[in-house]
């Protein structure tokens, strides 16, 4: 049986460094930004109060924090690290090498737009620009998702049949910095949960080599094997939630509310409670809620399972992908769709740039839009802005 202490009024923030404490981390290195900074002062509190034992680096840039990072994982660490927005764009070159070395760092992003223009409020625009690079990306919905995900994503990253770095990402300001009660584990608990896994590292008696020049008679099959890689991980998603001490913190790739609607809502990170209260408590019936908390590997077979009574997809984005045919979100649901021979009418929305939060009122006439365009365009898509102009466009 699992013990959880008395309640703790936490931020999304404090939420993380809280977890990365009881993971008993070896190893932190970051530099500070809007909305994350909390989560590394907290921690340098911690490692300088000894209540964490670990070496606590601090650098001059967010490249040199994910390079230090791999340097201490490549030895066999515990690693952690967070960042936001330009940080994360600053970290791009090396997160590559992180999941090309195969190190189980984790990290929090707490998301938060890109400029220009400068912008230190949230969005996903910043994690999506790395979307590509090979690591696990799960999103939270609240600062008790976050502690639970965190904890979650060590056992997951350290597995021996994944090894790669996991980022979990929490909205800026709007998860980053809410505080609501937080359950939490005894430390104890959390240490049994996660074990120390051998894995390949650098040690002076058994040398061994990382990081190899790969001709291209080579770099294809590295690659290849990443992506198979990245796949397993998310096979082994519910044999890790599954043995996670708190059952009601246990991670899905996916969570559906009101399983009888017609129309599915597929949403993100923090504002899938507003959707959620939207249709809890307005009547919607006509509509259903899928909370993806599994962004890569991108969970295809069971967003199908989960679409399987459907009519029509309302696919939200708090991205954009300029140029693109799609942003991320809605172009991940149409190609799962087309694999799948479905055929269902599709409305992208683009919402919440910039920290421009989807209010209530906004959700609604979104709602209520979106029923009135996917019954008109067939199955055609279709798109939308949420809050564009201070409405629906």
């Amino acid at each position: 049986m699992y013990s959880l202490t008395s309640s703790r009024l936490m931020t999304g923030n404090e939420a993380v460094a809280y977890a990365v404490k009881q993971a008993d981390v070896d190893f932190i290195s970051a530099y500070p930004i809007t909305p994350q900074t909390i989560i590394v002062e907290r921690l340098s509190e911690y490692v300088s109060s000894g209540e964490v034992d670990a070496e606590f680096v601090p650098v001059e840039s967010e490249h040199s924090a994910l390079s230090a990072c791999i340097g201490a994982s490549l030895t066999g660490a515990r690693v952690f690290t967070s960042t936001s927005s330009q940080g994360l764009a600053l970290m791009h070159e090396v997160m590559y090498i992180a999941s090309g070395l195969r190190c189980p760092i984790v990290m929090a992003v707490a998301n938060r737009a890109l400029s220009a223009p400068l912008n230190i409020h949230g969005d996903h625009s910043d994690i999506m620009g790395s979307r590509d690079s090979g690591w696990v990306l799960i999103f939270a919905e609240n600062p008790q998702e976050v502690y639970d995900y965190i904890i979650q994503a060590f056992r997951l990253a350290e597995h021996p049949e994944v090894l790669l770095p996991v980022a979990v990402n929490l909205d800026g300001f709007t998860v980053s910095h809410s505080s609501e009660p937080v359950a939490v584990l005894e430390d104890a608990v959390v240490r049994s949960y996660l074990p120390r896994n051998p894995r390949p590292r650098l040690e002076y008696e058994e040398p061994s080599s990382f990081g190899v020049f790969a001709l291209p008679s080579h770099y294809f099959e590295f690659k290849v094997e990443q992506e198979r890689v990245l796949r397993r991980a998310g096979e082994l998603v519910e044999e890790i939630s599954r043995a996670y001490p708190n059952s009601h913190g246990r991670l899905v790739k996916l969570s559906k509310f009101n399983e009888d609607g017609r129309i599915a809502v597929i949403c993100m990170g923090g504002t899938t409670g507003t959707v959620r209260h939207a249709l809890k408590h307005h009547g919607l019936e006509d509509f259903s809620l899928i909370s993806l908390k599994l962004f890569s590997p991108f969970p295809g077979k069971e967003l199908l399972e989960a679409l399987s009574e459907a009519e029509g997809v309302v696919v939200m984005d708090r991205a954009t992908s300029p140029g693109a045919a799609l942003p991320p979100l809605a172009s991940n649901v149409a190609a799962t769709l087309y694999e799948g021979g479905v055929s269902l009418p599709l409305l992208s929305v683009v919402y919440g740039l910039g920290g421009r939060e989807p209010t209530l009122k906004m959700v609604l006439e979104m709602l209520d839009k979106a029923e009135e365009r996917l019954r008109a365009r067939g199955r055609a898509v279709s798109r939308m802005y949420l809050g564009y102009g201070g409405g629906v466009a």
